[in-house]
């Protein structure tokens, strides 16, 4: 892919849905956590999973976006479910594969405070109270993760690890999702306006999903 591709390498409950709803209504064929049967033409494509594909053409061609080119947006890319735990955003190899298959390639971390996004995970299904302790996770062995403190330290992990290898570089923006101006600021580093910015997936306190905020900013 010659094009501008963008993959996003913040961890969950980072506003990734949100960020994906951006991109898609900016133009972009967007990818989101699972491929569904909307998002291609593809049968073979249908039900998987964006980070098991960055791994199959990782490990098989040396390409993780090998299978897939029908997409320029890859808005949240990590996969737990059951035994499978694959989390390409905190993979040095996959990262610098990517790298060097797509130099037009533009990374993105959303991020935000630690102990807030930490609590998200708690509150959303059973990430943090129990599939993140019960899986092996990079930077997360198996049976941590259950407190906050222990999620919050690992998020915190991770995005040192992210301005560590991409210090000095100009093809990553790691943004906060409560800043007001983080959609200019992608926006300006995609070089492409977000007509839509908001706050999807969120949790009301009652159980429920709501959005928030969904003109545009």
């Amino acid at each position: 892919m010659s094009r501008l591709t963008v993959v996003n390498l913040g961890l969950p409950k980072s506003g990734t849905t949100t960020l994906a709803r951006a991109l898609r209504e900016a133009g972009f064929t967007v990818a989101d956590y699972r491929i569904r049967r909307r998002d291609t033409a593809r049968p073979e494509l249908r039900g998987r999973w964006v980070g098991g594909q960055m791994y199959h053409g990782y490990f098989t061609t040396g390409d993780p976006l090998e299978t897939l080119d029908e997409f320029d947006a890859f808005t949240e890319i990590n996969m737990l479910r059951g035994p499978h735990s694959l989390w390409p955003q905190t993979d040095f190899g996959v990262i610098s594969a990517l790298q060097e298959h797509h130099p037009n390639l533009r990374f993105l971390a959303s991020a935000r405070d630690p102990g807030d996004q930490a609590m998200s995970m708690l509150k959303w299904s059973d990430l943090g109270s129990d599939r993140l302790p019960a899986s092996t996770v990079p930077g997360l062995p198996r049976t941590y993760g259950q407190t906050l403190h222990e999620r919050a330290r690992w998020i915190s992990a991770h995005h040192a690890f992210l301005r560590k290898i991409f210090d000095g570089a100009d093809n990553f923006l790691e943004y906060d999702v409560a800043d007001r101006q983080a959609p200019q600021k992608i926006g300006a580093f995609l070089g492409r306006d977000l007509p839509w910015w908001g706050r999807l997936n969120a949790h009301d306190g009652a159980g429920k999903d709501t959005v928030i905020g969904t003109g545009a900013a």
